[in-house]
């Protein structure tokens, strides 16, 4: 009972924060003067191709760490290897994790974006259904702040606003279509090699922040890379107008079909009454049983009882489109001499919800702290650059940890049905699993097991 009771808390996490906020408190600091050291560094007129900082990767992660050295007056290089507005493949739910912090590099930011036309889609809660078919509607707490607990927006949208929010940059030298080929080690730095307006480049640095995703070159060059199929999830996203039945209130859709299980299939609302429809599965369960996961998704949307009446009207926008998650199921390093890993190539995707945008910001703003400490001290070397991990795995790793569980009980599909009843019968239950966004001393009380015995029999 714990453990399932447990399971709704994490299966919202695209959507809502986890755990406190009073340690952004901690890592966020703008009304500081710059330290003596800091305006020592000038930028080196006659060797252009030398960055006291480069970021590789201008998605979430990589300009969330851009904001704040900018906000700190560190000069740095931040890299794109395509041009914006570009797309990311995702789900597309932005979850609080990630507008607080930006609201807090760049005030009223993401409220002047939610005003945008067709541009976001305010979420109010999830709505998830068991393999037995029955479903049950959670609701999201109200907003206590002027944020929203999460909103829906194409990343095509929300990373083009990430990236506008650098528009008149002083300290970062932004270089888009630049393409980063290899990252080799040299005396006291890395060497870059990037194709950018038409040439290969190459670019000195003592420290680079591997924002680039989940076939980070800079993990692969710097640390290697091995993909372990067991904490590694393909996903698949097709964008649809005219999906029937979408819920009056845009809660998002979690649908655990059995034949899908540890995956699920989801389908989310989009400004402009479009949907994000698609599904996940451990990539070692799809070579396992050797899934075609595009010909799942169609055959879902085509013949089952439920969904081909939904989609009897649909249009299929664009293609099918699929990419991989690098789950955060387990530990890994994320620094080394001189680099330090951020967002999907720091493998951060929670491994439930399949939500890295709000964990990618995190790691953004965590990395961008730790390379003003190395810009300040001189000290590049993995020991010093090893108190990321430590901070990141502090922050992260229980709910990482738990989702992890989630993730493997999800093979007990009588487990789903039996909760999933339980808080369909019970107006008592709901309110409790919308409250427990926002009370800390509820989820305090929800450590104990016996908090679900309680809750499941009424008691």
């Amino acid at each position: 009972m714990f453990l399932f009771g447990r399971f709704m808390l994490d299966y919202v996490q695209c959507v809502t924060l986890l755990g406190s906020k009073k340690w952004l408190t901690n890592v966020i600091s703008f009304s500081r003067p710059i330290s003596p050291s800091l305006r020592q560094i000038q930028p080196l007129q006659t060797e252009q191709n030398y960055f006291p900082v480069v970021i590789a990767g201008a998605g979430p992660a990589g300009v969330t760490a851009s904001l704040f050295l900018e906000n700190e007056g560190i000069d740095h290089l931040l890299l794109e290897k395509d041009v914006f507005p570009r797309d990311k493949i995702c789900g597309d739910a932005i979850s609080s994790k990630a507008l607080d912090i930006v609201a807090r590099l760049k005030p009223d930011a993401v409220k002047q974006f939610g005003k945008e036309q067709g541009k976001t889609l305010l979420t109010n809660g999830i709505q998830f259904t068991a393999p037995n078919g029955k479903g049950v509607d959670i609701a999201f707490p109200k907003p206590k702040g002027d944020l929203p607990i999460g909103f829906i927006s194409r990343r095509i949208d929300f990373d083009n606003f990430m990236f506008n929010q650098l528009e008149g940059a002083e300290h970062a030298t932004i270089w888009q279509n630049a393409d980063l080929k290899d990252a080799a080690y040299q005396e006291d730095g890395v060497t870059l090699t990037i194709h950018h307006e038409g040439i290969d480049k190459k670019i000195s640095t003592p420290l680079v922040i591997g924002a680039d995703g989940a076939r980070s070159v800079v993990k692969r060059k710097l640390q290697g890379f091995e993909q372990d199929d067991k904490h590694y999830c393909g996903g698949i996203r097709a964008y649809y107008s005219n999906v029937g039945g979408l819920h009056p209130e845009n809660y998002l859709e979690l649908h655990f079909m059995k034949e899908l299980l540890p995956g699920y299939f989801w389908i989310f609302p989009l400004p402009n009454g479009g949907a994000n429809v698609g599904m996940g599965m451990l990539s070692a369960d799809i070579k396992k049983r050797k899934v075609n996961l595009r010909k799942e998704l169609l055959n879902i949307v085509e013949n089952h009882p439920v969904m081909k009446k939904r989609f009897a009207h649909a249009n299929l926008e664009g293609n099918v489109v699929g990419w991989g998650l690098p789950f955060g199921s387990k530990k890994r390093e994320l620094t080394g001499n001189h680099f330090i890993l951020t967002g999907d190539a720091a493998s951060l995707i929670d491994p439930f919800t399949g939500e890295g945008v709000g964990n990618a910001v995190i790691s953004g703003l965590v990395a961008s702290r730790m390379a003003k400490k190395a810009v300040e001290s001189g000290n590049y070397s993995k020991e010093s650059l090893m108190e990321y991990d430590q901070i990141m795995y502090q922050k992260l790793w229980d709910e990482l940890k738990l989702s992890h569980t989630m993730q493997k009980l999800t093979t007990y599909p009588w487990l789903f049905n039996f909760v999933v009843n339980r808080i369909h019968s019970s107006s008592a239950l709901q309110e409790v699993f919308t409250n427990m966004f926002t009370d800390m001393e509820l989820r305090a009380k929800m450590q104990n097991p016996l908090f679900y015995v309680k809750l499941l029999f009424n008691r």
